[in-house]
C-alpha cells in the first residue's frame, strides 16, 4: 500500500488531504484563526487546484481538491516548453506541494507571533489520498461534512461554520465547485439525503 504521506501528487486527480498540528495540539483557536487558514487556501491554493470540500477543525483539517491540469499548471509557472515544465522543479507534484506549504508557513508564522509561541506548527509531510473512483469521491464528501460530528464538536454537522457544507448548500459567492459537487450527488435533495447516512474512510493520522 501507498505510503499516505509519500503518495504521489498527479494532474488532474482528485485527493483527500488532511494533516494535524504537531503532536495533536490545537492549530485554530479563534474564529480568526479558521478565517486566516481559508484565506490563505484561497490565495495559495486556489491556483493549483480546484477544492470541492473541506473542514477545519481545532487541532486537524481536512480537503478534498482536484489538482489542476498539465496546461493549467505550465501557465501558472508560465513555462513554454511542456515537457520541461512536467519534469523537476515545474512537475505537478514540486508545484504543488510548494504551494500548499506557502499555506501552512503563511499561517505558521502568523499563529505562532498570535500566540507567542515557536517552531513547527502542522506536521510534514501532509498527508494525502489518491481518490480513485466516483463512489470514493462521494464518500469523501460526505466523510469530510460529518468530521465535526464525528469528533462530538457539535451534534449537527450540518450547522458547523468551518465546514464546505453549508457553502455548498448557499448561494453566496464561494471559491468552491459547488455545482460539482452538487452534480456528484444528482441535485441539492440528494445531496442533503445521503449526508445523513454515516460514512467511515477509517482515516487515522
Amino acid at each position: 500500500m501507498t505510503n499516505i504521506r509519500t503518495t504521489p501528487i498527479e494532474a488532474d486527480r482528485f485527493y483527500h488531504i488532511y494533516n494535524r498540528g504537531i503532536n495533536g495540539e490545537n492549530i485554530f483557536k479563534t474564529d480568526r484563526n479558521y478565517l486566516f487558514f481559508l484565506s490563505k487556501i484561497s490565495e495559495f491554493l486556489i491556483p493549483v487546484c480546484d477544492v470541492y470540500a473541506y473542514c477545519l477543525m481545532p487541532n486537524h483539517f481536512h480537503l478534498l481538491v482536484k489538482v489542476k491540469s498539465n496546461f493549467e499548471l505550465n501557465k501558472l509557472v508560465k513555462v513554454q516548453n511542456l515537457d520541461k515544465a512536467c519534469n523537476g522543479l515545474y512537475s505537478p507534484r514540486n508545484i504543488f506541494s510548494k504551494h500548499f506549504a506557502r499555506v501552512f508557513n503563511s499561517y505558521s508564522q502568523a499563529f505562532n507571533k498570535e500566540n507567542k509561541r515557536h517552531g513547527a506548527l502542522i506536521e510534514s509531510p501532509f498527508k494525502r489520498k489518491l481518490i480513485m473512483s466516483d463512489q470514493y469521491l462521494i464518500n469523501a464528501v460526505r466523510y469530510i461534512h460529518q468530521n465535526p460530528q464525528n469528533h462530538f464538536l457539535t451534534s449537527e454537522f450540518s450547522k458547523y461554520n468551518f465546514s464546505s457544507y453549508p457553502s455548498i448548500l448557499s448561494d453566496s459567492k464561494t471559491l468552491l465547485k459547488r455545482d460539482e459537487v452538487i452534480e456528484l450527488f444528482d441535485n441539492r435533495e440528494n445531496f442533503i439525503l445521503s449526508h445523513q447516512k454515516v460514512v467511515d474512510l477509517d482515516y487515522e493520522f
